[in-house]
């Protein structure tokens, strides 16, 4: 129980990547005094989670409607986090790929720092593969949304010391622990995949 959950742990904070949300949030907030920068990186925190947590409420609701079976949702959900991983590890890195899509730097909460630096895209795909009704009882599930929260607050508590990890990291490290995450998140992709076509061909049998 506790490996599984220290498993779980440790794959949130690998595709949610707290390190790397701290360059963005502070190109984004630059512009902001200390009050209002707190204000982003808890609000931003607060809706990242809210995001999450609908999408685990209603993503299998969804899968559900559109009678999608497990091994293809694992299957695709596997492939979408393998990409995901590939672009944290071969590409510009989330720190400087996010800080391109800053435009209006009085409007930071919901865009970028939110969404989708905190709540990205694969962070979503994860936390929908990680309380899929077919896999894991509502115990697990709601296991998991208390994990999804714990690393939200970590990412918050971060964000709220952004200057002094930037100052320690650096953001060369960043990006560094950020690729390290991406292959992390590519391991769990694989294992996705392998276990949904491992079950296909067990049904095909």
């Amino acid at each position: 129980m506790i490996t599984e959950i220290l498993t779980k742990i440790f794959f949130l904070i690998a595709v949610i990547d707290p390190l790397g949300s701290v360059p963005v949030y502070l190109e984004a907030t630059k512009q902001l005094d200390n009050k209002h920068k707190k204000k982003v990186a808890v609000r931003a925190s607060l809706i990242s989670f809210l995001i999450l947590l609908f999408f685990i409420v209603v993503g299998q609701l969804i899968l559900d409607g559109m009678d999608v079976t497990l091994d293809a949702f694992q299957i695709s959900g596997g492939v979408i986090l393998f990409l995901f991983a590939l672009t944290m590890i071969f590409g510009e890195g989330k720190p400087a790929s996010e800080k391109h899509l800053i435009k209006d730097y009085k409007h930071v909460i919901i865009f970028p720092v939110a969404i989708p630096s905190i709540a990205s895209p694969g962070a979503i795909m994860a936390v929908v593969l990680l309380t899929d009704n077919n896999l894991y009882t509502i115990q697990q599930q709601s296991i998991t949304t208390a994990l999804v929260l714990l690393v939200i607050l970590l990412t918050m508590l971060i964000l709220l010391a952004a200057n002094l990890v930037q100052k320690r990291v650096g953001e060369y490290g960043i990006t560094v622990i950020s690729k390290v995450m991406g292959l992390i998140l590519a391991a769990y992709a694989i294992q996705s995949i392998l276990s949904g076509l491992k079950d296909f061909f067990v049904v095909l049998k």
